[in-house]
């Protein structure tokens, strides 16, 4: 069970807070309810062998400041004493962190999970609209996004509180509709047999599909990573890149509008990451809202539920500051995932 009273939830000032994901690691120190995070440079996760080493060697060695809790979010399921995170080696342990850096408080959550604390904590200033109505104040959210994985999120309002809801959304199944799906969908790589939507949409998932449309055309595949791939898109510079990027914001349109439907979210569908800011000129075209909204018999509905894409580069660590700050504002389940001293 979640802890029972507003004291149970408070953590002790400073906090490190910080959002680990497949490649990136990403640290802030919050020293009190009123300061802005003090942010540190972005890690590379391949730079260090061990979470640890990197919490010691890039934030706490370059700092005066001594944190007293840490709020963490990982790229995976948070499940026992030892977190493995799904697209990186590292193995988060709360209770060695706690012998070895002295936090006498450590909260795991799920990487998108802070992602959806942070649509509640950002300003319009941080947002780019792509279509739809007007977002009610109280209705239910949902966060996706493609990076290194897919990850999803939602967020529901009850008892004024904000309550994340965690889980592996990016795994769902995502299958062929039109004629073309047909002719690409046998040359993607699926794993045991099948093609989920993070084998589609995310950085390698990209790569998957401009492949599989190389493959299915006998066509010669020119590039290898997924900033060549939307560079050459955007830019129009390859008919193979534009397709592969054109189909890629169509599934994901897909897949945000089936994820609208799940969770009801007339407060809004958020795209966040950095493959959502690269692309808004793709996604403001009209291909994403068209596949978003294809949902007979609910199109109206669809039709008037607003998507936005998070454009601020901290955006999970300002979820997790709105949440160490306040704890008490979010509906955050700790059971399981609080370690304390």
């Amino acid at each position: 069970m979640p802890y029972s009273s507003d004291s149970d939830r408070v953590l002790d000032f400073p906090i490190l807070i910080g959002d680990i994901g497949g490649t990136n690691a990403r640290f802030a120190i919050v020293v009190d309810s009123y300061a802005e995070p003090k942010e540190f440079p972005v890690v590379q996760t391949a730079d260090y062998a061990t979470l640890d080493e990197a919490i010691q060697s890039a934030i706490l060695d370059q700092t005066h400041l001594l944190p007293r809790s840490a709020v963490l979010a990982v790229a995976g399921p948070v499940d026992g004493d030892e977190i493995d995170l799904t697209n990186c080696d590292w193995v988060v342990r709360p209770r060695q962190m706690m012998e070895t850096m002295g936090f006498g408080d450590v909260v795991v959550l799920n990487d998108f999970e802070a992602q959806a604390l942070a649509v509640v904590a950002l300003g319009e200033e941080h947002l780019e609209k792509i279509g739809g109505g007007e977002a009610e104040t109280a209705g239910s959210r949902v966060v996706l996004g493609p990076g290194t994985g897919l990850g999803v999120a939602g967020l529901v309002h009850g008892h004024r509180t904000w309550i994340p809801v965690p889980g592996e959304g990016g795994h769902v199944d995502l299958g062929p509709r039109t004629a073309r799906d047909h002719e690409i969908f046998p040359h993607l790589e699926a794993i045991k047999g099948r093609i989920s939507a993070e084998q589609i949409l995310c950085g390698r998932g990209l790569v998957n599909l401009y492949r599989a449309i190389a493959a299915a055309d006998s066509r010669e595949a020119r590039f290898s990573t997924p900033a060549e791939i939307t560079s050459a898109a955007l830019d129009h510079s390859d008919n193979l890149a534009v397709e592969a990027l054109d189909l890629f914001v169509t599934y994901l349109g897909r897949l945000a509008g089936d994820l609208g439907l799940i969770f009801m979210s007339r407060g809004g569908v958020f795209l966040t990451g950095g493959i959502a800011q690269k692309i808004v000129p793709a996604l403001k075209n009209g291909t994403f809202r068209t596949a978003f909204e294809d949902k007979a018999p609910h199109s109206q509905l669809l039709a008037a539920m607003p998507v936005y894409v998070i454009t601020h580069p901290m955006a999970a660590l300002t979820g997790l500051a709105a949440y160490a700050r306040t704890p008490a504002r979010f509906g955050v389940e700790t059971a399981g995932r609080r370690w304390k001293a």
